[in-house]
């Protein structure tokens, strides 16, 4: 007899795994779940995340304080993450033996500092649960059955896989990640759905700059980033400069919420870079390193605790300081230039750089075409999505776990109310 399922689940991540072990928990021992991953791998984004540490969530466990770290989906998670927010998903991995610990930054991992513990996590729960698990199985389509006669015993879908297998399913759960993903974006338009354009999103600034070339590794706890001619688009934070130009969590906010701002600029922008965060107080600083410095060399040592020696080197460089010039000597002029330097920098970026695999989407289904409490297409009744694939991303620091556990909890707890095939 050909075999029914309740839930085929198109996507082994995060989003997928927790979706289906939400609605096996809800159906019982009896559910016929099934998980289909394109990839040879379940889990890829979980593996690389955070460093290959998986930055599971983030300690903001009031639900309006977390919905504010999506550039896409703010007002949108508001209600969901009240269902399950962040002190839910760290109950869940706990009461399964899998502790997180919570950085100065907020971002919480797997005590091991090892993605590994939360994959074996999700791949035992959802072998205890008893769900079917299919690697390097694609989906060419997924057809909608609208009869509801004995001959297509109750589904509503029939799914075709890359190899040609007809699959058939009460519910479908799509959680394929970003749209950049094709494949994922074909199946819910061809099922009705229309989806907002994908851009990336958390990338880096690639910046080619003699004041910060061969710096590669320095870093400065908290500095602001202003895209210039749009001042609303900044952010702040720890920056790293790198091989390639600009990084670390202030640029990868910024990254976020000018998304498709900075698509539409074609990732060429100038960049604006106060080294000292929000402070407006160089000026005191370098008043005070006059007056006590006396005959030390101005680039002889950085003034600003945040500011590493080489970096402050370069920017002394950039401002016309000499080498040997001592503070007694430095003119106004001159002081003048340094302290635009610390507070007003001037950055050509010239494109953008990402881990291929890591990287976020900006875009996906339309919000307005799903119900967010239960995360179930408006169109297509026994359709879900939890997600990257919906148009809801956040900034760094594990807000976009966050929302792959809760859209896939309330897709899950949704189609677990759903009566059983027969």
């Amino acid at each position: 007899m050909h075999k029914t399922w309740d839930l085929i689940v198109i996507g082994g991540g995060a989003a997928g795994f927790f979706g289906a072990l939400t609605a096996a928990s809800e159906l019982g021992n009896d559910a016929r779940i099934l998980i289909l991953e394109k990839s040879p791998h379940f889990l890829g984004k979980v593996k690389i995340s955070g460093g290959g540490r998986c930055n599971v969530t983030h300690a903001c466990f009031d639900s309006r304080q977390m919905s504010l770290s999506y550039p896409r989906g703010e007002r949108a998670l508001l209600g969901p993450l009240h269902r399950w927010g962040a002190q839910d998903t760290v109950d869940w991995f706990e009461s399964r033996g899998v502790q997180l610990k919570t950085e100065s930054d907020g971002r919480m991992f797997p005590t091991t500092d090892d993605s590994q513990t939360i994959i074996d996590c999700l791949l035992n729960e959802a072998g205890k649960a008893g769900v079917e698990m299919k690697l390097s199985q694609g989906v060419k389509k997924i057809l909608r059955n609208d009869g509801n006669d004995s001959t297509n015993n109750g589904t509503r879908f029939e799914v075709t896989t890359d190899e040609g297998k007809t699959l058939s399913s009460h519910s479908i759960l799509l959680a394929t990640g970003g749209t950049r993903n094709v494949s994922g974006e074909k199946l819910a338009q061809d099922l009705g759905h229309s989806t907002e354009a994908a851009v990336p999103s958390l990338f880096t600034f690639k910046i080619t700059d003699e004041r910060i070339e061969g710096l590669q590794g320095l870093s400065v706890p908290s500095a602001k980033l202003i895209v210039q001619g749009t001042p609303k688009l900044n952010s702040s934070g720890p920056l790293l400069i790198t091989h390639w130009g600009l990084s670390g969590p202030a640029a990868l906010r910024l990254s976020a919420w000018g998304a498709r701002k900075l698509a539409g600029l074609d990732y060429h922008f100038t960049l604006r870079v106060n080294w000292l965060g929000d402070s407006q107080a160089a000026r005191e600083q370098l008043d005070k390193a006059r007056q006590e410095g006396g005959k030390r060399r101005v680039s002889g040592a950085s003034v600003f605790e945040n500011i590493p020696k080489r970096l402050w080197q370069r920017l002394c460089h950039s401002a016309g300081v000499q080498p040997d010039c001592t503070w007694s000597q430095l003119p106004k002029t001159t002081e003048q230039k340094l302290i635009t330097e610390l507070q007003d920098g001037y950055f050509k970026v010239v494109g953008k750089s990402m881990n291929k695999d890591e990287f976020v989407t900006c875009g996906g289904v339309r919000l307005k075409e799903v119900n967010l409490q239960t995360m179930e297409s408006r169109l297509c009744p026994g359709l879900h999505f939890a997600g990257e694939l919906l148009d809801i991303d956040g900034i760094t620091g594990g807000f976009n776990f966050q929302n792959a556990w809760t859209t896939a909890y309330l897709a899950g707890h949704a189609i677990g109310q759903a009566p059983l095939v027969s």
